[in-house]
């Protein structure tokens, strides 16, 4: 039978599936990167008191295949449209399958920290600075060498069951199509050379983990080849079978890439700040890859010689959750009715605005795992500096939004990148006062975003170059980022970026110097 959609409209459709930590999105876009329909699920984590935070890979795949079939089962329409589904997730952490595709045990994620003696070790000796000098990352507690260490010799039994270690988005495009693989950015900043674009076996041997290199995936760039999906999800989500595939970079880059990241001559970057900050910078040309911090991620970017550097905080909008948790916990143990977050959230902005900056300094290292960037220190914590009898909650609060955007020009600073425009994405976007501080911070403007799904609009986009739709990714973005970005930009403000180009400063000295009251406070509360 003839097809009865329009033929301008015949598989135009790209739906971008992003597994993030907690939440597993499924968002459909037209062929100009417009969004038509979303759909999400929630995806449960376990944690432990030895700093284990583990997610279940069937439970990882149940929800995302719950949130592809309740999106196609809500928009039927979409589906003689769909032209194919692209793959992001969660960075970092250790997802391992046996050789029949079993799971072996469960994933830890990203935030497991039971691995964080051994990461200070390879960092306090050879091991530390030989690998940063082909991966061009920083070793840190979230990254799967760490995790495969620590498998070692608290599960060996898992690591002999093991056939293949992904990472979270590699499992799910194994799941869609029983392909083995991961993406050229996750596999060179955790094992490979990212001037060789291939796994180091120099690597693996400093780590010690030689004997596992038959149990990493190969590696496929997703802008220029996909699979096809399996006859039995095809069937489960109402699709044609054979349909492609696209394992898009992990979600950072994705994000960054659907935030704008990339655009030929022109000095932008982008921060990506959500519960965590990320912050990325392009390098144009290999010798502009700058290796002086061992805290920062380096990966190929989606265009050929190009890279991307990362350097990301532990926790940011993280910290403005904990001050209004503790808000609401103290109002219910009165017996008051606890504050809307919801609600809240804008007349706070508001008052924010009018609150006078930089009566307090806070660092927001809120995370229990510490800090990885711009320094790597488990020990780290939050902490507000500055308090007096004339400190209000509002200052603190306001604080909390400076320490954020200290943070990200912290990560700047290690990057040496020198960017003429940020773009912002994630939900800290949403506030204008934040995009005011940290435009003064930086001393740039500051420009959104008219979509919030950049991550999965980033993975439609690399999809849209694997079918061919698009010849480079610079061509891409003309189409799936540009129309997007916000008309009108938050400019710094003189006064304002004056008083933090001082208050930074103090920002740095007075954590740097926290290091000893950090191990001895980890010291005294150990023993109780």
């Amino acid at each position: 039978m003839p097809s009865t959609v329009p033929a301008s409209l015949e598989t135009d459709v790209i739906i971008g599936l992003d597994a993030g930590t907690s939440v597993i999105k499924a968002v459909a876009f037209d062929g100009q990167g417009k969004e038509l329909a979303k759909s999400q699920c929630s995806n449960q984590l376990h944690q432990s008191a030895s700093g284990g935070v583990e997610q279940s890979l069937s439970g990882t795949w149940d929800a995302a295949l719950t949130t592809l079939t309740t999106l196609l089962g809500e928009h039927p329409q979409l589906v003689p449209r769909l032209a194919a589904i692209a793959v992001t997730g969660q960075g970092d952490g250790t997802w391992m399958i046996d050789a029949e595709g079993h799971p072996v045990g469960n994933a830890l994620l990203w935030l497991d920290k039971r691995s964080s003696d051994i990461v200070a070790h390879w960092r306090a000796t050879r091991t530390g600075p030989e690998a940063y000098r082909r991966t061009g990352t920083g070793l840190n507690q979230s990254l799967q060498s760490g995790q495969l260490a620590w498998l070692e010799t608290h599960h060996p039994e898992q690591m002999a069951k093991a056939a293949t270690v992904f990472h979270c988005k590699d499992w799910l495009y194994f799941c869609l199509t029983g392909e083995r693989a991961t993406d050229p950015a996750e596999a060179l900043w955790t094992y490979g050379d990212y001037r060789s674009g291939d796994y180091s076996e120099e690597v693996l041997e400093g780590f010690g983990l030689s004997r596992y290199r038959d149990l990493l995936p190969p590696i496929v760039d997703g802008s220029q080849e996909h699979a096809a999906l399996n006859a039995d999800v095809a069937r489960a989500i109402g699709v044609r079978a054979g349909l492609p595939v696209v394992l898009a970079p992990v979600d950072m880059l994705a994000t960054a890439l659907g935030a704008g990241v990339y655009e030929p001559g022109k000095r932008v970057a982008c921060s990506i700040i959500g519960s965590t900050g990320a912050h990325l910078t392009v390098r144009e040309d290999m010798r502009d890859v700058v290796l002086s911090n061992q805290s920062c991620y380096t990966m190929p970017c989606v265009a050929p010689q190009t890279w991307v550097q990362l350097c990301s905080n532990m926790a940011a909008t993280l910290n403005l959750e904990w001050f209004l948790k503790g808000l609401n916990e103290m109002l219910e143990a009165l017996g008051e009715t606890p504050l809307n977050a919801e609600g809240l959230l804008p007349r706070l902005d508001d008052a924010l605005a009018r609150t006078e900056p930089g009566r307090v300094i806070y660092h927001p290292f809120i995370s229990t795992n510490g800090e990885r960037g711009p320094f790597f220190n488990p020990r780290a914590r939050a902490q507000f500096l500055g308090l007096d009898s004339g400190t209000h909650q509002l200052h603190m609060v306001r604080a909390i939004y400076e320490g954020v955007a200290f943070a990200a020009r912290d990560c700047y600073h290690a990057l040496e990148a020198h960017p003429e425009e940020l773009r912002l994405t994630g939900g800290a976007a949403r506030s204008r006062t934040l995009c005011s501080i940290l435009a003064a911070v930086m001393g740039v403007p500051v420009r959104t975003l008219t979509r919030d799904e950049t991550g999965a609009a980033g993975a439609a986009m690399v999809a849209s170059l694997s079918l061919g739709h698009h010849r480079t990714l610079a061509d891409a973005c003309q189409t799936w980022v540009t129309p997007f970005l916000a008309e009108e930009r938050v400019m710094p403000d003189p006064d304002l970026q004056n008083l933090y180009e001082r208050m930074f400063g103090v920002y740095r000295r007075s954590y740097a110097n926290a290091d000893g009251f950090w191990r001895h406070f980890e010291r005294v509360t150990a023993e109780f």
